[in-house]
C-alpha cells in the first residue's frame, strides 16, 4: 500500500492506465467528480495493489469462475444487453461446454439478436444432452417460427407437449404457432385450455381476443378484451388490448364506446400513430368529420408518410 498526494496522483499516466483510465488527465476528471471535496494538492490517497497467484496457491474458499460468468450473463441477459451476455455464456460454455444451462440461455439470446441458426444449434447441443427437457424442445420451436417455419416449430412444440400437457408456456406458443398456420378453430382450443387452468393470465385472454377478431367472432373477442383489461387493474394496463377493444366495438358500430377506449390507448401511447387513425376513423363513423381531422392532423405529426391519414383525412374535407 502507498500514500500519494493528489498533485502527484494526477501526473502518473502509468498508474491511470493500470486502473484502467485512458490517461492521468481522464483520472484527474473522474477523481474531481467523485471527491470534490478531497482534490487539493496536499488530498492524500491509499494505491492498494494485488499480485495475481496461481490458482493452486489460493487461500481460503476458491471462487467458481464459471458460475460468476453466468451469473454476469444472467444479468446482462435481464436488461437486454444480449450482445454482451452472449460473451459470458460462450466464455462460460469454454469452461464447460456441456452445460445445458448455458446451452440453452445461449440460445435465448442468439434468438433475441435475430441470429435463429445459430440458436437452434444450441439447443440441439443441449437436447442431445438432455431430449426429455420440455422447454428447450419449445424455445427451439419459438427459434424455428421466427426461421418462418412454423411447421418445423409445430412439430418441436408436439414434443415439448407431450413431455407436459399442462404446460402454459408451451400451450400458448402452439395457439401462436397455429394461428401463423391458419388453423385458428386449433389455437382457440389451445387458448381456451390455458384459461381453463390458469384464468388469471391477461395475456392469453388478450390473445384469445385478437384469435377471435380475426375469426369475426366479435361479441366474443370483446368478452376476452374486457377480462384481459379486467386482470390488468392491479397492473400497469395495456394499450394495444384497449386499442384492440376499440376495433372490436367500431366493428360493432359501438362508436362512441370504441373512441373512448382508444382515448385510454392513446393515455399510455400518445405517438401512436395507428391508434390516432383509429379513433378518427371512429369520429367519422358518427359524422364528426372535424374532430376526425384532428385526429388524422396528428397521426400525420407523428409520421408525415402515413397514407392511410392522409386519405382518410381527404375524404374528411369533402363532408365539411
Amino acid at each position: 500500500m502507498e500514500i500519494v498526494k493528489f498533485k502527484d496522483l494526477i501526473k502518473d499516466d502509468e498508474l491511470a492506465r493500470k486502473e484502467g483510465f485512458s490517461d492521468s488527465l481522464e483520472l484527474e476528471r473522474e477523481f474531481r467528480r467523485m471527491y470534490p471535496d478531497d482534490t487539493q494538492d496536499d488530498s492524500l490517497f491509499q494505491i492498494i495493489s494485488f499480485t495475481k497467484l496461481p490458482v493452486d496457491e489460493w487461500e481460503g474458499e476458491k471462487i467458481d469462475e464459471k458460475a460468476m460468468i453466468i451469473e454476469r450473463g444472467d444479468i446482462l441477459f435481464d436488461i437486454g444487453k444480449f450482445n454482451k451476455s452472449v460473451m459470458c455464456y460462450e466464455a462460460a460454455l469454454k469452461i464447460d461446454p456441456e452445460d445445458i444451462y448455458i446451452l440453452n440461455r445461449k440460445g435465448d439470446n442468439l434468438t433475441r439478436l435475430g441470429k435463429f441458426e445459430e440458436s437452434i444449434s444450441c439447443y440441439d447441443k443441449a437436447l442431445n444432452l438432455d431430449p426429455e427437457n420440455e422447454f428447450i424442445w419449445n424455445n427451439k420451436a419459438i427459434a424455428l417460427l421466427n426461421s418462418n417455419k412454423p411447421g418445423e416449430a409445430l412439430k418441436c412444440n408436439s414434443h415439448a407437449l407431450k413431455l407436459n400437457k399442462n404446460n402454459f408456456v408451451i400451450l400458448y406458443w402452439r395457439g401462436f404457432i397455429l394461428e401463423m398456420l391458419g388453423r385458428y378453430d386449433e389455437a382457440l382450443e389451445c387458448y381456451d385450455k390455458i384459461v381453463e387452468l390458469n384464468p388469471e393470465d391477461p395475456e392469453v385472454w388478450n390473445a384469445r381476443g385478437n384469435l377471435l377478431s380475426e375469426m369475426d367472432r366479435v361479441e366474443e373477442a370483446l368478452k376476452s378484451y374486457d377480462k384481459a383489461l379486467e386482470l390488468c387493474l392491479d397492473d400497469a394496463p395495456d394499450a394495444s388490448t384497449w386499442n384492440r377493444k376499440g376495433n372490436a366495438l367500431l366493428e360493432l358500430g359501438r362508436f362512441k364506446e370504441a373512441i373512448d377506449c382508444y382515448n385510454n390507448a392513446l393515455s399510455l401511447d400518445p405517438d401512436n400513430e395507428a391508434y390516432w387513425c383509429n379513433k378518427g376513423v371512429a369520429f367519422m363513423e358518427l359524422d364528426k368529420f372535424e374532430d376526425a381531422v384532428e385526429c388524422f392532423n396528428t397521426a400525420l405529426i407523428i409520421n408525415s408518410r402515413n397514407d392511410d391519414a392522409k386519405v382518410l383525412k381527404d375524404e374528411c374535407l369533402e363532408n365539411l
